[in-house]
């Protein structure tokens, strides 16, 4: 009798998992389903949710997890809390970047990570892509001209500079979104860019786009969309002088940080009406009553909405199930989170 194969048929105990994040953020992303999908593949404790892993209840829960399912909110899992939770293995986050609570000390201690970030890329990517169209067809500003006069103008009439044929897309850093971006504006009549030094010439050749260097790309685009990660190397990478090389009336989309962006010179090229810019992201993120973005009639300033909002928690929700699930049965994780990527993550 084979008793290996006898063994290997056995069910694995299910692991003892908990809740890290924010309690509002567990509400909105792990509805009943979600959680009723995960007790069915762990052993998960009960809420409330772990937000503060100083307390006696946290250190009682934190004694025995095998698992952490953690959200925005969730507190650094440093070298303290992780002494509080000797069996810890794994983190599987339902957001993107997981900087905010991944330490020096998880990768110490061999714990292996999940992030959602390839579902919350999806909605950054559509938005994107949204907002290159609607520019295209200057969707917003003849919106505004047509309340205003109330009458149309003849379609004939329509400058040639107006419309979505043959235009050219940059894109700023092949991120996760930026990677999806391409992946979406692939079926337009669009040629696309690339600046992006860690991408060789034949991987950007399989995307289907054209390396360029990061002068080429904001002289050349009709449109630049910035997808770089916030790190001290790229805080105000998108400078004075690029913003003033772009092609006049050409726009620039911000959804990664505000902070990439010089944003003193980009108030100074939109007053002098030389952009547009569409930017979902700010510095600081929301910016105050009397700062002069508002009074820039050229830039659409969205409230940070472009990542996933409403049913799109599902995606996230989804996804953080599918990973406990494959870890539970010990075949790893679809999307972990390598050590070594920390330094380029947003």
């Amino acid at each position: 009798m084979d008793t290996t194969a006898t063994a290997d048929r056995r069910p694995r105990p299910r692991p003892r998992a908990a809740l890290a994040m924010a309690p509002d953020a567990a509400a909105a992303v792990l509805g009943p389903g979600a959680m009723t999908a995960l007790g069915a593949v762990c052993d998960l404790r009960p809420p409330p949710v772990l937000d503060d892993f100083t307390t006696d209840r946290a250190r009682a829960v934190l004694a025995d997890v095998e698992v952490l399912v953690t959200g925005w909110g969730c507190p650094p899992l440093d070298a303290v809390a992780l002494a509080a939770a000797p069996r810890l293995r794994a983190v599987v986050h339902t957001a993107g970047t997981v900087r905010g609570h991944i330490t020096e000390a998880c990768w110490e201690r061999g714990i292996e990570v999940s992030s959602a970030a390839a579902a919350n890329a999806l909605p950054v990517a559509e938005y994107t892509v949204a907002m290159i169209l609607l520019s295209g067809k200057r969707a917003l500003e003849r919106a505004h001209e047509l309340r205003t006069a109330r009458r149309r103008e003849e379609s004939l009439l329509t400058t040639a500079d107006t419309g979505n044929y043959g235009r050219t897309v940059g894109i700023l850093s092949a991120s996760l979104i930026g990677r999806r971006v391409i992946e979406l504006l692939r079926p337009y009549d669009f040629q696309v860019l690339l600046h992006d030094p860690y991408v060789p010439d034949e991987e950007a050749a399989a995307l289907g786009v054209r390396p360029v260097g990061l002068g080429e790309l904001f002289e050349l685009a009709d449109v630049v969309s910035v997808h770089t990660p916030l790190l001290p190397a790229t805080r105000g990478l998108v400078s004075r002088e690029l913003l003033t090389s772009m092609r006049h009336d050409s726009v620039l989309i911000n959804t990664a940080r505000g902070a990439v962006v010089d944003q003193d010179a980009l108030v100074d090229v939109l007053r002098a009406r030389r952009v547009r810019a569409v930017l979902d992201v700010t510095e600081p993120d929301v910016l105050p009553p009397d700062h002069p973005l508002w009074e820039c009639d050229n830039a659409l300033i969205t409230p940070h909405l472009a990542g996933s909002q409403g049913n799109e928690l599902r995606r996230l929700a989804e996804l953080a199930v599918d990973e406990v699930t494959r870890w539970a049965a010990g075949d790893g994780f679809a999307h972990p989170v390598p050590r070594e990527r920390m330094a380029f993550l947003a």
